[in-house]
């Protein structure tokens, strides 16, 4: 039996008499997902951490160049340094990412959480620096060729 013959059988009969009317049949009833399906708080929103800008790019002033949790890359030439480990452009210029020889400051707390063990070997890390539009011209002849 369809589905208009049950509401005529059943269903006309019962508005006649006075007798409630249920339908029992649901169509296009969302289903919520359960399981491994909804595996993350629905507010939660992934972080974006990382490079947000690449080598020899050009960026402005408090320009943000990397979102970071560890001290993975660290602060050059006019780049500052984040409460949150974020490093940001401190004057406008090209971005320069360099690989250097590590020599921190072993009181930053940054440095003894993460280099502690590490006090003995050459560590190599990569810094951002910033190459600023205008140099300074502060140069001074030492001697002449």
């Amino acid at each position: 039996m369809n589905y208009l013959q049950n509401f005529f059988n059943f269903g006309a009969k019962s508005l006649l008499s006075g007798q409630s009317f249920i339908l029992n049949q649901v169509r296009g009833k969302k289903v919520k997902a359960k399981g491994s399906t909804r595996n993350r708080p629905i507010n939660t929103r992934p972080k974006h951490r990382g490079w947000k800008v690449n080598d020899g790019a050009y960026v402005s002033e408090n320009k943000i160049l990397v979102l970071q949790r560890n001290l993975r890359y660290h602060p050059g030439l006019n780049v500052g340094f984040g409460k949150n480990g974020t490093l940001y452009a401190l004057t406008e210029g090209r971005v320069v990412v360099t690989c250097e020889q590590f020599n921190p400051n072993w009181d930053h707390t940054w440095v003894q959480r993460i280099y502690a063990s590490r006090e003995s070997d050459t560590i190599y890390k990569k810094y951002f620096n910033i190459l600023p539009f205008e140099q300074h011209n502060r140069f001074k002849l030492i001697d002449e060729i």
